[in-house]
């Protein structure tokens, strides 16, 4: 069995029965000890009790699919490791996430921290996973997850700064509360010794550690016009919204007010998920990410292929008829491109012939680039950018986007399918910038990945760019 080294978002199939999950870290002065854990989850991205975290105070979970082996500690390396036996998991559980927590500071103080997939029965190793942190306190790692009946493994890497209770909490866990402080007791003569406990009696384990009181619910901004869409609509974005709330709340950025710009790849290889209405679902769910995110609501949209083409403002109050109008998959044009618009358009509507079949990211790329330029914002863009691969121009891409770094925009690419993404894939490990202005993930199935999951790994990295650009003087 050959190992993978896996980039942020990247899975494979697990071709083993049980795998050891080690956390791997360099251990020294300063540095703070770490913790592994696990979260069973189901369809629904929630435990179904507490009884679902397997930590070192838990070490076992009731099915015993999932144990905690515990730490071994080295001069240069420290370890952290949990057990799966993916035979016994239950079939309610969908998601088993393999999470980490800092204990006396944060991740970006953890040098060297990887996670590494083996095979439980000898130890070879299936795939490793080595992660950057900042702020963080809490990390999930990656998780094993079932698809079709069978197990995957995909690398997550996303940071939680409100530590593992807070990481918990957001799962479904009941975290208990610090008892309020007493006046200190005076001294009394010292109780006796307990009796000793009845033989064969197995002690409770310890409770989950204290934490603060949870946060409040995350608070929703109300958008002009989507009191006008129908009502099962405005009912999923209005959970939606609250969504994308916790999302950045988590990542420390609740506040944070952003121009949102979706780009929709419209290339031949593309129909497919156009005439099943995946992409129809993407942008309803991408336009609760605008609808919280940016100060007036609206998003500004192109589609590409061939050439890239400038749609419509999306306004929410127009969303049901912007998608009927304007989602829509590039055609093929037998005698290059025409000189006159088709027959039947509707104001608005972008001729598809005219953009063609064939991907060319870098020309978009240019063009959201240059009306960032022409049309200065006071708040930072998130560009929203999705593509199913085939991604061939590396160099203009990698230009273009090297260009950027300078520029009040960060660039969240996701791909959708199994196709080659490029330099897509390897621009959180390319040098010579001053900040990363890129993050992308790929997903096998988009329809099926949770909202909450969907806008966790989409808002994950834009926080901590917000952070560096400012540092750098990219942002005020």
């Amino acid at each position: 069995m050959t190992p993978e080294s896996l980039r942020k978002g990247a899975n494979l199939p697990v071709p083993v029965p049980a795998v050891r999950a080690v956390l791997d870290w360099s251990p020294g002065p300063g540095v703070p000890d770490v913790d592994a854990s696990a979260l069973l989850l189901t369809a629904e991205g929630r435990v179904r009790s507490d009884g679902d975290l397997v930590f070192y105070n838990q070490p076992v979970h009731g099915s015993e699919a999932v144990r905690h082996v515990g730490k071994q500690a080295g001069p240069a390396q420290a370890t952290d490791a949990l057990d799966v036996d993916l035979a016994r998991v239950e079939p309610a559980v969908e998601r088993i996430v393999l999470c980490a927590s800092a204990d006396g500071g944060t991740f970006g103080q953890v040098p060297g921290l990887r996670l590494r997939l083996l095979d439980a029965r000898n130890g070879a190793e299936i795939a490793r996973f080595d992660m950057r942190a900042e702020t963080e306190t809490a990390f999930v790692g990656g998780e094993l997850y079932r698809r079709g009946g069978v197990w995957k493994f995909r690398a997550v890497g996303q940071g939680y700064a409100s530590g593992l209770a807070g990481l918990a909490t957001d799962f479904g866990i009941t975290v208990d509360a610090p008892p309020p402080p007493v006046p200190a007791p005076q001294p009394v003569a010292p109780p006796p010794p307990p009796p000793p406990p009845f033989p064969g009696t197995v002690p409770p384990p310890a409770p989950f550690p204290a934490a603060a009181a949870p946060p409040p619910p995350p608070v929703t901004r109300l958008t002009k016009g989507e009191e006008h869409l129908p009502p099962d609509m405005r009912k999923r974005l209005s959970l939606r919204k609250e969504q994308v709330a916790v999302s950045l709340r988590k990542h420390g950025a609740a506040d944070v007010v952003a121009r949102v710009i979706l780009v929709l790849d419209a290339s031949g290889s593309m129909s497919g998920l156009y005439a099943r209405g995946v992409v129809a679902g993407v942008v309803e769910r991408m336009a609760a990410v605008a609808a919280q995110m940016d100060d007036d609501g609206e998003m500004q949209a192109w589609t590409f292929a061939s050439y890239p083409a400038r749609l419509p403002d999306l306004r929410l109050a127009e969303l049901p008829e912007w998608l009927r109008l304007h989602v829509r998959v590039g055609e093929l044009s037998l005698f290059g491109r025409p000189k006159k618009p088709r027959h039947g358009m509707r104001p608005g509507q972008v001729d598809m012939r005219l953009v063609g079949i064939q991907n060319e990211e870098q020309k978009v790329i240019a063009e959201v680039r240059a009306y960032v330029r022409a049309n200065p914002a006071p708040v930072p863009t998130l560009v929203l950018f999705f593509s199913d691969g085939g991604v061939y121009r590396n160099a203009q891409i990698e230009q273009q986007l090297r260009e950027a770094v300078e520029e009040p925009l960060f660039w969240q690419f996701v791909g959708l399918g199994r196709a080659s993404f490029g330099v897509l894939e390897r621009f959180d490990t390319l040098p010579g910038r001053r900040v990363d202005n890129v993050g992308f993930f790929a997903v096998d199935d988009i329809a099926t990945v949770p909202d909450a999951e969907l806008y966790d790994r989409i808002l994950s990295e834009f926080p901590s760019w917000l952070t560096a650009a400012r540092r750098a003087g990219i942002l005020r």
